[in-house]
């Protein structure tokens, strides 16, 4: 593989040396991540050969294939509806009522240690990961009272399980040996995709009370893992609430602590990225929607967009839910029937609402950046924007105040939107008193209902990397992906899948991967959970 490659020999080396000057272990690896080798091959295209390539998309999955294929010397042509890049993560400028300028977003996202080829993307223009900051601590705050933290649990499974036991105030070794622990050994030895065949026709709640998992504990299980997808865990798969405990917490030595952009996205994360697929020669065309992929009738596709139609040797669609089920309705030449009747049963998950206040005080100096709470109406969590975003934290020193970031993750259906973010006001006052004296100097608030949702049970009929045409390939977080991702990771495999697919095709070697281990970390466990009738995770 070239030098100039992410996981090159060389850059593995400045990534270690940078991991030593720093001192940071955030920067490692775990020792038993596992890494995916892609198909052998010549390291990139001669110019004489290169295929052009259509990526239709610009968040996360688009770029990361957009990049896997510009490395190589394709000729890549990105569509993006919108204006700017980063999809779910992208932002905009907006005036606030006091004449200064600020970057909307849709809001606080954690960018998890283990997320390696996420990282390994941001690296391409960010290779110490400098722009990333790390929060000391993941505090989730339950009504009644208690705070459980995981600032002081070890990283290393099992060591994580019982030190956080340990510390807890809301699960303690009581709650677990109150446990089914034959019913829950199968979260000791998650597997992808064996635990889909098992557990993806259980809901997540079901299988929480299967396990007799404490309710005085629910909400550690539903905000840290199942809420994390906007659904109402009544409706999650048990199959991915087990896959979350996994890479988060049972099978990876990462730990649930993560860093966050220390500028609004755009300048930290997707204005470098353009740039840099910019200068590897691709072709950003944002503002530009794409209107329908049609097969060519000697191979490729024609791509038809506002600015023309267009023929390529390939094409990524890398949308979301409602983008890819409107895109491929409109392309009625794609696929077979029954892939077809996939994509068209994809669902979406329930609104989210994102609020953001610009107050004229500072919260209290010990308020945490984030903040999971639970038992507070539909409020899900508390970022305060300037304890780690530069932009908030010169807005907060000009003007002596605060900006604070209020979540409602699976709104429920009809409820008026008005009276939902009157609702998340009066709970931040109450999560806060502090607030309560505090002027609201503007406010923005972002409805959206664009995130999958992975329904109990529809694990096999949902799209693959792989279609059944030979120069199309999918890719997103809602993508099938047989691998222990998800969320934004997800998203940042499948576009490295994606190109890696298409690259192999052309007999060019694709980008290294890395995932959390694909097994249970313990061989103890692992023969356990097969003693127990639970072989393979299922």
């Amino acid at each position: 593989m070239s030098t100039t490659h992410t996981h090159g020999t060389v850059r593995q080396s400045a990534t270690r040396r940078n991991i030593a000057r720093n001192g940071s272990a955030r920067r490692g690896r775990d020792r038993k991540a596992d890494v995916l080798r892609p198909a052998p091959g010549r390291d990139r295209f001669d110019p004489a050969d290169a295929p052009s390539v259509a990526v239709v998309g610009g968040g996360i999955a688009g770029l990361a294939a957009a990049t896997g294929l510009a490395e190589r010397g394709a000729r890549v042509t990105l569509y993006e509806r919108e204006e700017s890049l980063g999809g779910r993560l992208a932002g905009h400028r907006t005036l606030l009522a006091d004449g200064s300028e600020a970057t909307m977003s849709r809001g606080f996202h954690a960018f998890f240690r283990q997320y390696y080829n996420l990282r390994g993307l941001l690296r391409r223009t960010d290779p110490a990961l400098d722009r990333l900051t790390p929060l000391p601590d993941y505090p989730l705050r339950h009504s009644g009272g208690a705070t459980d933290s995981f600032a002081r649990v070890p990283r290393t499974p099992p060591l994580s399980a019982l030190g956080f036991v340990a510390l807890s105030p809301t699960f303690g070794w009581r709650d677990l040996t109150a446990m089914d622990a034959r019913a829950a050994l199968p979260l000791l030895d998650v597997r992808v995709p064996e635990v889909y065949e098992r557990f993806d026709g259980v809901g997540a709640t079901d299988f929480l009370h299967r396990v007799r998992f404490p309710e005085a504990a629910h909400h550690l299980a539903f905000e840290v893992f199942s809420r994390s997808f906007f659904a109402d865990p009544r409706e999650l798969s048990a199959a991915e609430l087990m896959l979350m405990f996994h890479i988060y917490f049972l099978g990876s030595a990462e730990g649930l602590l993560f860093d966050v952009p220390d500028e609004p996205f755009p300048q930290a994360l997707w204005d470098p990225l353009g740039a840099y697929l910019r200068r590897l020669g691709a072709d950003l065309r944002t503002g530009t929607p794409v209107d329908a992929v049609e097969p060519a009738g000697t191979g490729g596709a024609e791509v038809r967009s506002g600015t023309g139609t267009d023929r390529y040797d390939a094409v990524v669609l890398a949308l979301d839910t409602a983008g890819l089920r409107r895109l491929v309705a409109a392309s009625p030449g794609l696929g077979t029937g029954p892939w077809r009747d996939g994509i068209a049963a994809l669902r979406t998950a329930p609104p989210f609402l994102v609020s953001r206040f610009w107050l004229d005080r500072p919260v209290r100096d010990d308020r945490p950046g984030f903040l999971g709470t639970s038992g507070y109406g539909g409020l899900d969590n508390i970022s305060v924007l300037e304890r780690y975003e530069g932009e908030a934290a010169r807005w907060a020193g000009r003007n002596g105040g605060s900006v604070v970031e209020l979540h409602a993750y699976a709104v429920a259906a009809g409820a008026d939107p008005q009276t939902v973010q009157d609702d998340l006001l009066g709970q931040l006052r109450r999560v806060y008193p502090e607030t309560r004296e505090a002027r609201v100097v503007d406010a923005r608030h972002e409805w959206r209902e664009d995130c999958p949702l992975f329904r109990v049970g529809t694990y096999g009929s949902r799209p693959t990397v792989r279609s059944p045409h030979p120069w199309l390939t999918l890719a997103g977080d809602g993508i099938r992906c047989d691998l222990p991702v998800a969320l934004m990771e997800r998203a940042a495999t499948t576009g490295f899948l994606a190109s890696n697919a298409l690259l192999a095709g052309w007999g060019v070697r694709g980008q290294v991967l890395w995932t959390v281990p694909r097994a249970g970390r313990s061989r103890a466990l692992r023969a356990l959970n097969a003693l127990a009738g639970h072989p393979a995770s299922g």
